[in-house]
Parts: structure tokens; C-alpha cells; sequence
């Protein structure tokens, strides 16, 4: 089993997207860490503010394999995959750290995730695993948190149905 470290958002009906994602990683993988959700600004385009939350998993997939799962969820979303790749998602899963592992995959599987330099990945992944460990830099997601830009701006806190 290993740990893998999950950013979730969605800016089309994101509280109804986001509560049944989380509902069915429980279903899958058993108890699940879960953040508070943030509101955050669209990052890379012009659109509607983003609800991004993080997860933190026990899996027995192999991170190819969880990536095909989690594509899968989002499909089941309506995530279209035909649009400008900084667009507005109905659902958006990317596995941000897996265990201690570093991933230099085809498609978009890389791992650590580029985005963790985001305060909309970060924020989330720092409250729930703020001991967690990014293999690339050897520092804690608290320890990047703490000296990211965003860490004194308030971010408003979204509740979940």
C-alpha cells in the first residue's frame, strides 16, 4: 500500500462534483484524508473561480494505474478532454505526490505535480499532510507552504453537501 496525495477541483457545479468524487474515492479506496475546500481564481485562463480541496489515499494501484482510475472519475464527471487544457473542468484529479516516488510519465503523469508551486494544490495538501515529505526538494508541505506567497492571504472556505 502507498500513500498518494490528491488535488481535486472543479469551477462548473463544484460542490455537487467534489462531494461525489470524494464519495466515490471513499467507496474505493476506504477512509480518506480530506482538506477543507477553497475558493481560488482561475489559474492560466479567464474563467470562473475554482473549489479545490486535497485527499490523501491508501492505494494498492500502481500510479499508472490509479491515473487511469481517477481519468476515469473525471470522465464519469463530464470532464471534457476535447477543450484548451487551461479551461473550466467539471472535475480535475491529479496525483500530486505518490509515497516518496518521483514519476517523469507519458501523458500527465508526473509526480511530484508542477501545480504543488500553486497555493490551490499547496494550501489543501499542507493542512491534511503537513509532514509529508516532496521527494524532489526534501522539504514538507509545510515547510513550502510557509514560504509561499499566498500564506498569509485568506482563502474563503466552501462547504461541501
Amino acid at each position: 500500500m502507498a500513500s498518494a496525495y490528491l488535488s481535486l477541483g472543479s469551477n462548473q457545479n463544484p460542490e455537487a462534483n467534489l462531494s461525489s468524487a470524494v464519495a466515490a474515492l471513499r467507496r474505493r479506496f476506504g477512509q480518506v484524508r480530506i482538506s477543507a475546500a477553497y475558493r481560488f481564481p482561475a489559474v492560466g485562463f479567464d474563467g470562473a473561480d475554482f473549489v479545490n480541496l486535497a485527499a490523501v489515499i491508501e492505494t494498492d494501484l500502481a500510479p499508472e494505474m490509479l491515473n487511469d482510475w481517477l481519468h476515469a472519475l473525471e470522465d464519469r464527471h463530464g470532464r471534457r478532454r476535447d477543450v484548451p487544457r487551461f479551461s473550466d473542468r467539471t472535475l480535475d484529479i491529479d496525483i500530486v505526490l505518490f509515497g516518496d516516488q518521483i514519476l517523469r510519465g507519458s501523458g500527465n503523469l508526473q509526480v511530484p505535480r508542477d501545480e504543488l508551486k500553486h497555493a490551490f494544490v499547496l494550501r489543501p495538501l499542507a493542512e491534511i499532510a503537513p509532514d509529508a515529505v516532496v521527494p524532489t526538494s526534501g522539504r514538507t508541505l509545510r515547510e513550502l507552504w510557509e514560504g509561499h506567497v499566498d500564506r498569509t492571504r485568506a482563502f474563503d472556505r466552501i462547504a461541501l453537501g
